[in-house]
Formats: structure tokens, C-alpha cells, sequence
């Protein structure tokens, strides 16, 4: 197999990239010749001959797509799963392939954080968190989820991981996705609901807790939106380790205020960094993560590995895996 010239564009962040980068960088530099992009220098000298590129994070630049093209940049890794931060026109156009990281990389630790927030919620570990400081014991009272109704929205990958979790826990769990899921998933799963978009409606006004698990786009964009929430029973609970956007944010904070709904686990903010202020962040019953539910040492460690198959693939000629068009 040949060795690909390849360029290794880090996350702006330097903690984030000490955490995730070492890890990519560990995994491909052995195997193919491996340059760090600085973006204190010009960026054109630093694509010269280079035939790859793996972007940490989906953090290449629209500006930088015309110039790895014009330096006859091939093929681009974006080491993330959702899109709506990668610049997928100004790649394409550009007449580069692009792969991403698929959504089974990242799947078990998503579902992980999910489940954590469900039996936060429903152990109300803030208020027991607060009655400790305050010197009071043996309250409050929480909840069992055992035969709650948990719903969860996009039954894919980290979907699917979430429910084999709350089958554990014996919640009663109800999928919704626009897809038909396989037979096999299913039989080894098995939902005791699994319906389409015109079920969400009756789903969510049943459940007892809700998970979304989509990807961004212009028609998920706020699928969980003020009417939506309005159908939830004044005890249940919003989960979201998926994308803020999902969710109409001004509308379920002020449902959280107004005590309409049970609480929420959030991980994801419609945009990041969010005001990390806010009084609704303040409430014991939110409980919120800074978009760290996916950073684990597991999806970092498998995400370098599928990137470094995928340089492998590519430089023998081989279909690449999670390419986009």
C-alpha cells in the first residue's frame, strides 16, 4: 500500500485537540506521511503536494476548500458525524470526495449520556443535590423508570444504542424515525412502538421522557417545537445529546420556567457556546453538559482508527466508507 502525503488540520481549541488529536494523530502518522496544519501561517505553501486531508472536527474553513483544490487536495476525512458544521458545498463544488465519521462511532457514548441524564431527571439529583447542601435528608422522592414511557426521536444509531440501555433499565420504550428499520434490529431490540413522522404527535403527548436523535437539516430543524412541547405531560422530560437546533430552545426554556414540563438533560445548544447564564441553566431539575456527552476516550480512539481505514482504503482504491454527496 502506498503512503499518502497527508494534512492534519487540528481543532482551533487547543484543549480539544490535545484531547481528540493525539488520537488521530497516533493512528495515521505510522502509516502515512503526516503534516499539522498551523493556522498562524499561509495556508497555501502548507497544501502543497498533499493528497489527503483529515479536518479535526469539521473545522476547515469555506475559504480554505478552493485553495486545497487548486493545490490538488483529493480527498478530505471531516473526523465528526454531523454535517451542519462541515462545509459540504464549498468541498464538492471544489471537486474534492469527502467522508465524515458515521453516527456508530459515536453511538454508544451518546446513548451512555442519554441514559444518565433519564435517571438524573428521575432521581431529581439536583434538588437531592441541594436538600445535601442545605442539611436535609431523605429527600426528595424520585421516580422508578422502570415501565416509563421513553421516546425516542431518530432511531438510528445512537437511537438504537439509547433503547437496548433503557430495555435494560425496563422502560417501555416507543422509536420514531422516517426510515424503515431493519428486521433485524428490531427483533433484537423490539420497540414496543416503532411509527413514522405521523406518529410523533401522539407519541410525544404519551411519553414520560423524550430523546432526540437526529441529524441538523432544514426539516428537523426545530421538530420539537412550541406546539410539541405543549403536548407533553407537565411531568416529562426533554433529553437532547443530539444537535440544539432540533429543539426550539426559547420555547422549551419557557415551558422549564413556567414548570409545564418535568425538566430537561441537555448537551446540545442551538448555538455554541451558548449563554451560559441563563436562569433556566439554574433550574435543579436542567442539568446540562458543555457538548461533551460524545467526547470520550472510546469515540475519539474508534474515530481515528475509521479515519485511518479510510486513508488506507483510499490510497489501495477502494470504496471509501461514509462518503458524502
Amino acid at each position: 500500500m502506498r503512503r499518502l502525503k497527508v494534512l492534519f488540520l487540528p481543532h482551533p481549541l487547543e484543549q480539544v485537540n490535545n484531547d481528540w488529536g493525539m488520537d488521530l494523530v497516533t493512528s495515521i502518522d505510522p502509516h502515512h506521511d503526516l503534516r499539522i496544519f498551523d493556522r498562524t501561517k499561509a495556508p497555501e505553501p502548507q497544501f502543497e503536494n498533499i493528497e489527503a486531508v483529515v479536518d479535526m472536527g469539521g473545522n476547515l474553513e469555506k475559504e480554505l476548500a478552493p485553495i486545497a483544490a487548486n493545490a490538488g487536495v483529493k480527498y478530505i476525512h471531516a473526523s465528526t458525524n454531523g454535517l451542519d458544521h462541515v462545509e459540504v458545498s464549498a468541498i464538492l463544488n471544489s471537486g474534492m470526495t469527502l467522508t465524515h465519521a458515521p453516527g456508530e462511532l459515536s453511538s454508544a457514548s451518546l446513548a451512555e449520556g442519554a441514559m444518565m441524564f433519564i435517571l438524573m431527571l428521575a432521581h431529581r439529583y439536583g434538588d437531592a443535590r441541594e436538600n445535601f447542601a442545605q442539611g436535609k435528608i431523605f429527600l426528595p422522592m424520585g421516580i422508578e423508570v422502570q415501565s416509563r414511557k421513553l421516546a425516542i426521536v431518530g432511531f438510528g444509531n445512537s437511537g438504537q444504542q439509547l433503547a437496548k440501555r433503557a430495555k435494560a433499565f425496563g422502560m417501555e420504550v416507543m422509536g420514531i424515525d422516517v426510515r424503515t428499520i431493519e428486521q433485524e434490529v428490531i427483533d433484537e431490540i423490539q420497540p414496543d412502538f416503532l411509527g413514522g413522522s405521523d406518529d410523533l404527535d401522539r407519541v410525544i403527548s404519551e411519553c414520560d421522557f423524550l430523546s432526540v436523535h437526529l441529524h441538523l437539516t432544514d426539516e428537523t430543524r426545530h421538530i420539537i417545537d412550541a406546539r410539541r412541547i405543549g403536548l407533553m405531560k407537565p411531568t416529562a422530560f426533554v433529553v437532547n445529546v443530539a444537535r440544539g437546533g432540533l429543539i426550539d430552545e426559547s420555547a422549551l426554556y419557557q415551558a422549564l420556567l413556567d414548570k409545564r414540563i418535568g425538566g430537561a438533560g441537555l448537551d446540545a445548544f442551538a448555538e455554541e457556546p451558548p449563554e451560559f447564564e441563563l436562569p433556566v441553566y439554574q433550574l435543579p431539575n436542567v442539568f446540562v453538559q458543555p457538548h461533551t456527552v460524545s467526547g470520550t476516550d472510546g469515540t475519539s480512539r474508534k474515530r481515528a482508527v475509521f479515519a485511518l481505514e479510510n486513508l488506507n482504503r483510499y490510497a489501495r482504491g477502494e470504496e471509501l466508507h461514509a462518503q458524502v454527496t
